[in-house]
């Protein structure tokens, strides 16, 4: 909103940040002048890189494409837990299997069984076997 002060450069920094996060807003300026507001309208989107859509009364609506997030890939992360399905034969024979759902953990494996054991540590090498291979 941009109000009685004008464009200030408070007000481009806030104009500027709701872009990068949302890439479509809208602007109310409370300007009863509308040359000053298409004037505004058009600094507005030449510094800013933007697109100007549309101006309706004391709405201005600006366009820039969101930028790319780079997400950071972390190499030692373990998958998280996930609910697995499993059949168990009922303990009384001629009944219907029961379904348990079991929450697997990153560092566990389901037997065929049906039981959850952890997983089998890395095998640690020699620094000699590293280097070879």
């Amino acid at each position: 909103m941009v109000g009685s002060d004008g464009l200030t450069a408070a007000v481009k920094k806030e104009i500027d940040a709701a872009l990068k996060a949302h890439g479509l807003i809208k602007v109310r300026v409370q300007s009863d002048d509308r040359p000053g507001r298409e004037a505004m309208f058009q600094a507005l989107a030449d510094e800013l890189g933007a697109a100007p859509i549309q101006h309706i009364g004391k709405l201005l609506v600006l366009w820039r494409p969101v930028p790319e997030k780079e997400k950071k890939v972390n190499e030692d992360r373990m998958p998280g837990p996930r609910d697995v399905k499993v059949l168990k034969n009922s303990a009384r024979y001629g009944q219907r299997p029961e379904v348990k759902t079991l929450r697997v953990l990153g560092n566990q494996r389901l037997t065929p069984g049906g039981t959850v054991k952890r997983a089998k540590p890395k095998k640690q090498q020699s620094a000699k076997k590293r280097a070879q291979g």
